[in-house]
């Protein structure tokens, strides 16, 4: 088989065999495997060719989406695999980027953890089910979110929402926030406390100092 032209398009190329289109790939991996008009190639070298340009793509794919942010393995995995890459493409990009250090489970839940508290304040207990979610292992999610404290996520959480409720007569208020502080994870005596807190701290505020 013969190379009989090779057409380039910004950062790729297409290559024609034969005087028809056999592949795209990349210009690098172009000038990388001397891949010009009147080079032979076998079978083996198309082949190879094909995978390295899988390759490439794949670990270009996976380095967009770590440059948004954070990724835990599995969703690596999983945004690969939905692109159909194959399995031993995924794996090689994986151990690419474990080389680089661009993938670390660990990293990934401290991140994710910090994030969440700092963005959206919620419960150990919620936080540990998102990172399950995303693939972590228990005993790195429990490392992530040992330091959690659920009294101080919580009346994070409920600081947020005081002034869209600021106003409300006192069993309104606590049926709000209670609802509000179940669906970020919290326990019932947790948020509890939390609405007995924010309801005393609204209290004295209030001009009169008179309970409702």
């Amino acid at each position: 088989m013969i190379v009989t032209a090779v057409e380039r398009q910004r950062r790729r190329v297409k290559v024609f065999i034969d005087g028809r289109f056999a592949l795209a790939v990349g210009l690098e991996l172009a000038v990388e495997r001397d891949i010009r008009p009147g080079r032979s190639l076998t079978n083996e070298d198309l082949s190879a060719l094909a995978e390295a340009e899988a390759r490439r793509r794949a670990l270009e794919f996976a380095l967009r989406l770590l440059s948004y942010r954070p990724r835990s393995e599995r969703e690596i995995r999983d945004r690969l695999k939905r692109r159909w890459f194959s399995r031993p493409v995924i794996n090689g990009t994986v151990d690419r980027l474990r080389e680089l250090g661009y993938v670390d489970d660990a990293a990934f839940a401290r991140y994710w953890a910090e994030s969440r508290q700092a963005l959206r304040p919620q419960s150990g207990r919620l936080l540990a089910v998102e990172l399950r979610r995303q693939g972590v292992d228990k005993e790195t999610v429990l490392q992530a979110t040992a330091d959690i404290s659920e009294e101080d996520a919580a009346y994070e959480a409920a600081a947020r929402r005081l002034k869209a409720l600021r106003g409300l007569e006192r069993q309104p208020f606590r049926e709000r926030l209670g609802r509000f502080l179940t669906r970020r994870g919290f326990a019932y005596d947790v948020a509890r406390r939390t609405i007995e807190r924010c309801w005393a701290e609204l209290e004295d505020r209030r001009p009169d100092n008179s309970a409702k």
